[in-house]
């Protein structure tokens, strides 16, 4: 779930991760494939959609908790899938779905759908000042009007620009206080 919120993966990119795509050292992780749906339950592991290939920049905060989690698997190796399914397989979409709900109900969300994290990661990317190619990057997205189209609301409009930019200026210059303009008539 961690994956999603702070790396804005799509479940079925989470689910096919392998402990080698990541570079904790780096605090990196280079998403190669997803797992999709096969017909009859199983899985099939194939490049994820779009051409979204690509490499994620990851926290602090969450280089610790992947370690963790890396730490409590079997076996050794960069060829291990980092959560498990059947039969040596990632785990399917319906698995990660149970997993998901027992997870959202434990904690009081009973309507957050897992793909809300990734909306939650690309919004603060947004918040924190980060530009739509940086965003369209991160989140795999085909293009930057993809990427508009779903979070344009989101970004400073002209005019929150101006009024910040005008509130540094004035907060850069001595004020003058309410009896000064009173007696002055400077406003």
């Amino acid at each position: 779930m961690a994956l999603a919120a702070f790396a804005g993966l799509r479940l079925g990119e989470a689910a096919a991760l392998k402990v080698g795509d990541f570079d904790l050292d780096d605090r990196r992780l280079v998403v190669h494939r997803q797992v999709q749906r096969e017909r009859g339950g199983g899985v099939e592991i194939r490049a994820p959609k779009y051409g979204s290939e690509r490499t994620i920049y990851l926290a602090d905060g969450l280089v610790t908790i992947v370690r963790g989690h890396i730490a409590r698997l079997r076996g050794r190796g960069a060829d291990r899938w980092l959560f498990h399914g059947e039969n040596g397989n990632p785990p399917h979409q319906n698995t990660v779905g149970y997993w998901w709900r027992k997870t959202r109900t434990a904690a009081g969300c009973p309507t957050t759908k897992l793909h809300d994290l990734r909306h939650f990661y690309a919004s603060g990317l947004i918040a924190a000042g980060c530009d739509v190619v940086t965003v369209q990057r991160s989140l795999g997205h085909s293009s930057a009007t993809v990427t508009l189209n779903t979070y344009a609301h989101l970004w400073p409009t002209a005019e929150d620009r101006t009024r910040a930019a005008a509130a540094a200026m004035l907060g850069e210059v001595h004020a003058p206080t309410d009896e000064q303009l009173t007696n002055d008539g400077a406003a």
